[in-house]
């Protein structure tokens, strides 16, 4: 891979310890997959921010280089394991928040932006299309791909986090255009109100590693994100095409190489596979982090009802988001606990609750394995009935 000059300079440490090992992470991975070059980043996200996801070993990493280097673009972080400000409410013990808070620490030594947010498009840091970035979590590089037309692959959080103090990436994968051209085309007839996640979760196992194409998808701004978010939990690529009747001259679909019909009859099918019983510890909304439009909207629904009081409930959003409607949090304050800097996957939630109904497409890959939940699908109309009387 070529390096610049300064690039050069950087890797042999004239620019300090931390820069250099940086820079060695984003060399080693442009050499892996034979990058030509590095290229300059527009922003980054940062994974790797719950204790109960990287542990005692992560902490010393981000100590250690909290101390040698800080990032020079706008760089945003994951989720943490907790609220930062209602922690015991949510019933985090003090040994995981103590932990935690180094953590916090860390990436504030570091210069990374306390978004705490699967949704950093929704919070400020949302990049323009044709930008390339360095983003790290699942959800969001889906959505920054496929969406709002970004490049970027989804990077680890070791890497997201040099490309954030460089400034620069290697230029492979999902940065060159000719990677992001569909390779399957799945048609479907029609997602059913609220089943937008189970779409995104059958469209990730029958792309795998092939970017799909989608014509005719018709969804909101809030259903790509749980669509996407789904996706990326059952497939491994980070972007989707999509067009509207009229508009598929935008696309380059000459190397579509199988199609797929999607049913609606399977996502019924999924939904029901799902759907595990109605005795639940928890429920579980806002994976990925609620937006405004969706807090405004379960709190018009909830506004004339009663708590039901059937089990405990999590709303999860970014803090940013919640600061813009208190109103609506205040309705929604009244079902259950709205949260923000985290969310029901990268909390300690197996030490709270065993059992948990969500309406997130992510949230039935990762709360069986990563929270060891018996975890249960409904849409968030549903759930909201649940909850309420």
């Amino acid at each position: 891979m070529h390096l610049t000059a300064r690039e050069e300079r950087i890797l042999v440490g004239e620019e300090g310890h931390g820069r250099q090992k940086a820079m060695e992470l984003l060399v080693a991975l442009g050499d892996i997959y034979r990058a030509k070059r590095l290229i300059p980043i527009s922003s980054a996200q940062v994974s790797g921010a719950s204790f109960k996801t990287i542990g005692d070993a992560g902490i010393k990493f981000l100590e250690d280089f909290s101390e040698q280097a800080r990032v020079t673009v706008r760089a945003s972080l994951n989720p943490l394991g907790m609220d930062v400000r209602r922690w015991k409410t949510m019933g985090v013990g003090s040994q995981f928040h103590a932990k935690q808070e180094r953590i916090v620490r860390a990436y504030a030594s570091l210069g990374v932006e306390p978004l705490y947010t699967c949704t950093p498009y929704l919070a400020g840091n949302r990049p323009r299309g044709g930008q390339h970035i360095a983003w790290a979590e699942s959800s969001a590089t889906v959505f920054a791909n496929s969406y709002l037309g970004a490049m970027t692959n989804r990077e680890g959080g070791p890497s997201a986090l040099a490309a954030a103090i460089i400034g620069k990436t290697a230029e492979y994968g999902l940065h060159l255009a000719e990677n992001r051209a569909p390779r399957v085309r799945i048609d479907i007839q029609e997602i059913p109100e609220g089943l937008a996640p189970l779409a995104g979760f059958l469209v990730g196992k029958i792309a795998g590693k092939r970017i799909p194409y989608l014509p005719g998808l018709r969804l909101t701004a809030d259903q790509h994100k749980a669509f996407g978010a789904a996706m990326a939990a059952t497939g491994a690529v980070s972007m989707y095409e999509f067009a509207a009747p009229g508009d598929r001259e935008r696309v380059d679909t000459s190397l579509i190489e199988e199609r797929v019909a999607l049913p609606i009859s399977e996502l019924e099918s999924l939904s029901d596979g799902l759907r595990g019983d109605d005795d639940w510890d928890l429920v579980a909304i806002g994976c990925p982090h609620c937006s405004r439009n969706e807090i405004k909207r379960m709190a018009s629904y909830l506004k004339r009802r009663k708590p039901a009081n059937s089990s405990d409930v999590w709303f999860c959003t970014s803090r940013n988001v919640y600061r813009s409607c208190p109103k609506e949090i205040g309705i929604l304050r009244k079902f259950g606990k709205v949260l923000c800097d985290t969310c029901m996957v990268v909390a300690p939630i197996e030490s709270m609750y065993k059992r948990t109904a969500s309406d997130s497409g992510k949230a039935m890959v990762y709360l069986p394995t990563l929270g060891r939940q018996r975890a249960s699908f409904r849409t968030t109309t549903a759930l909201l009935e649940a909850i309420s009387r």
